[in-house]
């Protein structure tokens, strides 16, 4: 039970709980590093198990659960916190307004306390934001991520289409588009450039709420994308994974967390690329 590759999966867990405390504290930079040290570990968990030949039933179920944590509930979280922000933002035109704390984290944490006090307790007219009406509710959009993640997963082990391309977004990629959002606003919001001017736009109410939903329905379309599995190494059988890969290194390479919404638009639209070609 607890050999080296389940340990790692169990890790992936620990992950995903730490970065919903974080997150839940207004870091969103912590909470988005502790999903990508996930990341890292639910790739080196199969990768082992593989290599050690100590696959299993046991494995796939935990690997699962531990996903459902770090990849349905974390990121669900993230965007809950994520859409309070943008409330405020909407209910005073610029976030810039509300931040009164010391830090960005501490200013994060303010408004998160404020909104669940308004939610439970009643709008104060002590508060800098008084949430009320809808932006007591904008947020709870947020809880389709782990709702479509749920159903994903669990499609997922029962799926046999699956082996060398996935059906429906896969839910690191889902969470990967999620914290990109996160980081773009922890360094860029306040930069007068196209960094500050991404992370304004991501704050928007309708393009947040928008993304969000539609990202969760795509955890269970039914359509297939590019799964990063080599048969071989021949360019014919896998130029779009050559073009992806290459691409993402160059906008990685010049943006840096910047480039991580746009690796995961790149890696949608090459995917519905092949699709139309293959069909053809």
């Amino acid at each position: 039970m607890f050999n080296l590759p389940n340990i790692i999966t169990a890790g992936n867990l620990i992950a995903g709980c730490l970065s919903i405390i974080f997150a839940l504290q207004g870091r969103l930079d912590l909470a988005s590093y502790a999903l990508l040290f996930a990341m890292l570990l639910d790739f080196f968990d199969g990768f082992l198990a593989r290599l050690l030949k100590l696959q299993g039933e046991l494995g796939k179920q935990l690997d699962s659960l531990a996903d459902m944590v770090s990849f349905g509930a974390a990121p669900g979280i993230i965007a809950f916190v994520l859409l309070i922000l943008s409330g405020a933002v909407s209910l005073n035109g610029s976030l810039s307004a509300v931040l009164v704390g010391d830090t960005m984290g501490s200013s994060m944490k303010i408004l998160i306390d404020q909104y669940f006090e308004a939610l439970f307790y009643g709008a104060s007219e002590y508060h800098v934001v008084p949430f009320h009406g809808w932006y007591l509710v904008l947020p709870f959009i947020s809880l389709l991520i782990p709702f479509f993640s749920l159903f994903r997963l669990a499609k997922f082990n029962l799926d046999t289409r699956q082996s060398d391309q996935f059906i429906g977004l896969p839910t690191p990629a889902n969470s990967l588009f999620i914290i990109s959002i996160a980081l773009t606003l922890w360094f860029g919001y306040g930069e007068n450039n196209f960094k500050g001017l991404l992370s304004e736009i991501f704050l928007r109410e309708g393009v947040l709420s928008t993304f969000i939903v539609m990202f969760s329905i795509m955890l269970i379309a039914e359509f297939p994308l590019i799964a990063l599995k080599f048969k071989n190494y021949s360019l014919k059988d896998n130029l779009d994974k050559y073009i992806l890969i290459g691409f993402a290194l160059i906008l990685f390479l010049t943006l840096q967390v910047f480039a991580l919404s746009f690796i995961v638009i790149l890696y949608l639209t090459i995917s519905l690329i092949r699709f139309f070609v293959n069909k053809k």
